[in-house]
């Protein structure tokens, strides 16, 4: 299938592994201009090429000098791939103000930041796609993820309200919310998981893997090709929607 985004601009983040550098790679390979950002500049650097990306940034997103770079690097995109880090596990007696906030500024307020400062001009030319890479703990909390799982749904009911406001211009707004992929983000989930349970880590892995109806974890490569299609120009119908990703581990109707 043809997606219909060739030549388009495209800015990802957190696209040196993982979850990111599949929907870049998916980008990339559908012939988007891709510009990835992450934090560390070599694995960035060999992202890039091994990606085809059309630039790289390494910058913290998190913070307004990395935004600013992000921007100058891909200005106007007509795509957007917001991604940060997941906040550490825990204890929510644990946490305290500053965990917070920091978990908001990366997992809520940068992408609103990114939005507000890319969604006029994707209006303006009549086209635009912004996905957000939350978590399935928006949809079924994870306990020990207190601080995603705040952060992120608050984004999730920011998203809700002004999609639909820019709907009519081209320009749709989604959320992917990933179940267990097999990248470092869940080893780290699945250490906290063990250490909570005083169990040892490979026993955790297994009883998780066991838990998903696919019966394995899901790859960055499938992810990815997910998001180019959210991205594409067969999904303008798509609006404010939150597409669980998670092998069918989710027991719910709706």
């Amino acid at each position: 299938m043809d997606l219909g985004i060739a030549g388009r601009r495209a800015l990802v983040c957190g696209a040196s592994k993982g979850l990111g550098r599949g929907c870049a790679q998916a980008l990339a390979r559908e012939g988007v201009a891709v510009t990835i950002v992450a934090r560390t500049e070599d694995t960035l650097a060999r992202a890039a090429q091994d990606i085809g990306a059309a630039g790289y940034v390494a910058c913290d997103i998190t913070t307004p000098s990395g935004r600013a770079a992000a921007l100058a690097a891909c200005p106007e995109p007509d795509i957007l791939v917001t991604n940060a880090g997941g906040p550490p596990p825990g204890d929510f007696r644990d946490w305290d103000r500053d965990a917070w906030i920091r978990a908001l500024d990366a997992n809520m307020l940068t992408p609103i930041e990114l939005i507000k400062a890319t969604v006029d001009a994707m209006a303006a030319r009549g086209f635009g796609r912004v996905i957000n890479i939350t978590s399935q703990a928006v949809k079924a909390p994870i306990d020990i993820l207190g601080l995603s799982n705040g952060a992120r749904s608050g984004l999730t009911g920011f998203v809700a309200g002004i999609a639909r406001k820019l709907a009519r211009s081209g320009v749709t707004i989604n959320n992917l919310l990933p179940g267990n992929f097999d990248t470092d983000r869940l080893r780290t989930t699945m250490q906290g998981r063990a250490k909570a349970a005083g169990k040892d880590v490979e026993t955790v892995v297994a009883s998780a893997r066991e838990a998903i109806p696919v019966g394995r974890f899901g790859s960055a490569e499938e992810f990815g090709a997910v998001c180019a299609f959210v991205c594409s120009v067969h999904a303008g119908y798509l609006v404010g929607q939150n597409i669980l990703l998670d092998g069918g581990v989710y027991p719910g109707t709706f």
